[in-house]
């Protein structure tokens, strides 16, 4: 597992020509970092990484968790959309996602505004990453937790992502969560969110 730092991520996200947010304390940078080096397989694994920087003080803070923006294994092969399996697509999404409650059970990241996803049908155990095959819409691409259990960790995806972005340690999220909340209370319940590559960062 790759272990990033803040000027790789802030390097990376300017690099493609993002915006990177500077201005007050809380002020989020959201980037999930997807593993290159899968290739496209499905290793079913929390092999990305979720990252955070933000100011307070005028000091940048910078978290690293492991998740996935992969779908899981078993929605790989047991599709539920006729088109196939949502992949998000590599990008930044102003304003994407709010604070709202996942599948009605608890606080997450929830998709407000349109994104862009690979489809992917053909259950042969690689992501197939198609423009062809890109779809833009609301399709509940939400970053959540995997287990609900304090001081747990998953350790394989199945059914915790059909394209979601998912953090694998419960008490990972718990932080993330918090300092989301505390963004929320400072800058409104809007959050920008972009994936990058590992291949991106140099």
């Amino acid at each position: 597992m790759h272990c990033y730092t803040l000027k790789l991520i802030e390097n990376a996200v300017i690099a493609k020509g993002y915006r990177w947010f500077t201005t007050g304390d809380h002020n989020l940078n959201i980037v999930g970092v997807r593993n290159s080096e899968t290739a496209g397989k499905v290793t079913n694994s929390f092999d990305d990484c979720m990252t955070l920087s933000y100011k307070l003080n005028n000091e940048w803070k910078f978290h690293c968790f492991d998740c996935t923006t992969d779908p899981g294994t078993h929605w790989v092969e047991n599709i539920i959309n006729k088109k196939g399996v949502a992949i998000l697509k590599p990008g930044q999404y102003r304003s994407s996602h709010k604070i709202r409650k996942h599948q009605g059970r608890y606080e997450a990241l929830g998709q407000q505004k349109p994104l862009k996803v690979y489809r992917d049908n053909n259950r042969d155990g690689n992501y197939d990453l198609l423009e062809e095959n890109v779809q833009e819409g609301i399709f509940g691409i939400n970053i959540h937790r995997a287990t609900k259990y304090a001081g747990k960790k998953s350790t394989q995806v199945d059914k915790w992502s059909a394209g979601c972005q998912v953090i694998a340690s419960n008490d990972d999220f718990a932080v993330f969560m918090k300092i989301c909340r505390q963004a929320r209370d400072l800058w409104g319940n809007s959050f920008t969110y972009t994936l990058i590559e590992s291949k991106d960062i140099v």
